[in-house]
């Protein structure tokens, strides 16, 4: 099984930029050191109180000049946000720095706000997306092309690089409502899912149906799903268990904050129950939160809890979001990381 690190370049309360950076850096290297498979990177905007991460094809570039090992992802790249030419050229340039370690990881985002900042409607992300994907692989797979489609129109295009890896990086994309599971397992591509929204216990019947479309469109295999979650990982299961609950906790009133308020904001899908979802979020107790969306304890108990979610959702990976809430300190992010590498990670191999 494939373990990560989802790292999102925190901020921390009262941090300057460049700390972060530096901070955020520091913990890349050490994950190349003790040995990690993949570093994640999120895309955030316009969040000073969280974040220095807008730009990830960027900070992968300078992450595969300071590697020589481990594999760099982009969890995800928002594409409705992107000029498809742009991205298909610094992605696969990335590929090339990289020697061909570059996994793309695309999705749409959650959150109109960003869409706001940018002038773009949320409302159109769906389509943007299918768009901009089809138009990336285009790029990447053929001499020359044309597109003429809702959003963008070329004529004759010839684009340089073309990707390091045949035909190009692998594409992962991150899925969340009911409707995008069936719509991604029938285009028979990996997924990533995640506990932020729903619990542990609603990825399953999510999962049959994504695995259902897969082998309706007659794709081989079973389809790989990769596991966004929270993990600490400590000496003592009180270690475990008290030193990430304030940030933790923290978390989720923000989380759930930011999903009530998006719930009026253009283009949001009344389906998807944000305002009762975000309500919840800022009311969860932690035990709650222990038991259906983060993984936390010993070495020995992060390793049967991973390994029971491995045999449940049938997963191919897992990307540990070892800061989640941002204000875990960087001794003790860096404590877990090691901990999870040289006595979790080794039970999986």
């Amino acid at each position: 099984m494939e373990f990560g690190m989802f790292h999102e370049f925190q901020r921390r309360p009262g941090q300057s930029e460049a700390d972060a950076f530096t901070e955020s850096f520091d913990l890349v290297d050490a994950a190349e050191t003790t040995g990690l498979d993949v570093m994640w990177l999120a895309e955030l905007h316009t969040s000073p109180e969280r974040s220095v991460l807008a730009a990830p094809l960027s900070i992968a570039s300078a992450i595969a000049t300071r590697t020589k090992r481990m594999k760099v992802g982009i969890a995800v790249q928002v594409l409705p946000l992107c000029h498809p030419l742009r991205v298909a050229e610094e992605a696969a340039t990335v590929d090339h720095i990289s020697h061909g370690r570059l996994i793309f990881g695309i999705g749409r985002s959650g959150f109109p706000r960003t869409y706001q900042a940018y002038g773009i409607s949320y409302a159109e992300s769906r389509e943007r997306f299918a768009e901009v994907t089809e138009i990336i692989k285009r790029a990447w797979t053929q001499e020359s092309f044309s597109v003429h489609g809702k959003f963008y129109n070329f004529e004759d295009i010839h684009l340089v690089p073309k990707p390091y890896q045949k035909p190009y990086p692998e594409l992962r994309i991150a899925v969340n409502s009911a409707d995008t599971f069936i719509e991604t397992g029938a285009l028979g591509m990996p997924i990533f899912v995640a506990t932020r929204l729903g619990d542990l216990n609603e990825l399953v019947p999510n999962l049959r149906a994504y695995r259902a479309a897969w082998e309706a469109a007659g794709h081989p295999g079973h389809g790989k799903v990769y596991l966004r979650v929270p993990v600490y990982v400590a000496a003592t299961e009180k270690q475990a268990l008290e030193e990430p609950r304030e940030s933790v906790m923290h978390f989720y009133k923000y989380l759930g904050q930011r999903i009530e308020a998006s719930a009026a904001q253009e283009g949001a899908r009344a389906i998807e129950n944000r305002a009762e979802r975000g309500q919840r979020l800022q009311s969860i107790d932690y035990d709650e939160v222990i038991k259906s969306k983060i993984v936390v304890g010993t070495p020995a108990m992060v390793t049967d809890r991973l390994g029971q979610l491995r045999e449940e959702l049938g997963l191919s990976g897992i990307l540990a979001e070892l800061n989640c809430g941002m204000q875990i300190p960087a001794p003790r992010v860096l404590n877990s990381l090691q901990m999870m590498c040289s006595e979790v990670t080794p039970r999986f191999k």
